[in-house]
């Protein structure tokens, strides 16, 4: 069982929670870092290489959570453009396919092993899709998609991955290929959520930043880091609120707090 609720509130940890994280201050070495950042395409393809299509489940409840990708159609069988930045390996991409028949997405990822499983996938069609390889932090959307053409982008555990320091360079690249007056869905790891409580000591690679044992990193965002992120780079704010998802397992007695942010920034 799980229970879900929203709000602007970060969540408040327990004392023992707090201790662990202040204790948890040395920093993976600078050399390691650089290192980090110039492997990260070959750990992320690695990373696909070990689990294939196996790892994320299909994600079924994009459409749910995210109401805007029926709303923002002017009428019911409007044919939408989307653009979903970092597809892994479709998880997202063919759920959206089969329940919408009126969608054209672009899709790409950093992995060209992800785009490979992409592209060998039942469901991958050159009409309804195109996938292409892409650093959303230096390669040039515009390559592989009209400017302004695009409906809405979804966000989806992507930025998380990405250094701190290059965000900005991903708004930048989308920002150019969005349509006026349309979204940025975002969906992304909150401040303090379990999975940041449960990195061992070493693992530190900055505030909120962090590496897993397979050299992929992951970036736990607050609602203000975000919100200054987007307004920078010229975006307006239309909902951005953390979402505390508490997971229940009976069989082991176990409560595991999840915490998301889940964002909409427009286009003026």
């Amino acid at each position: 069982g799980a229970f879900q609720k929203k709000g602007h509130n970060a969540r408040v940890l327990s004392l023992e929670e707090a201790e662990k994280l202040a204790k948890d201050q040395v920093l993976v070495s600078e050399f390691k870092q650089l290192k980090l950042e110039k492997e990260a395409q070959k750990n992320w393809d690695l990373f696909y290489k070990r689990n294939s299509t196996n790892f994320f489940k299909d994600r079924h409840w994009t459409t749910r959570e995210f109401q805007e990708l029926k709303a923002c159609r002017e009428f019911a069988d409007q044919k939408l453009t989307i653009l979903e930045a970092g597809c892994g390996v479709g998880n997202c991409l063919f759920p959206l396919l089969e329940e919408d028949l009126n969608i054209f997405a672009y899709a790409c990822d950093f992995s060209p092993r992800a785009v490979e499983y992409v592209k060998k996938n039942a469901l991958y069609s050159t009409e309804r899709c195109k996938v292409f390889q892409c650093d959303l932090t230096k390669d040039d959307l515009l390559d592989n998609i009209p400017a302004d053409s695009v409906d809405v982008v979804t966000l989806i555990f992507v930025l998380s991955a990405i250094h701190p320091d290059k965000m900005h360079l991903v708004l930048r690249n989308i920002y150019k290929v969005l349509k006026p007056g349309k979204c940025v869905l975002f969906r992304d790891y909150g401040l303090y959520d379990h999975a940041m409580l449960r990195f061992k000591s070493g693992s530190k690679l900055g505030e909120n930043f962090y590496v897993r044992q397979d050299g992929t990193r992951a970036y736990f965002f607050t609602e203000e880091f975000l919100s200054q992120l987007f307004k920078a780079e010229g975006y307006e704010q239309v909902v951005n609120e953390y979402v505390q998802r508490e997971t229940v397992n009976r069989k082991e007695d176990l409560r595991v707090p999840r915490i998301f942010l889940q964002s909409k920034f427009q286009k003026p």
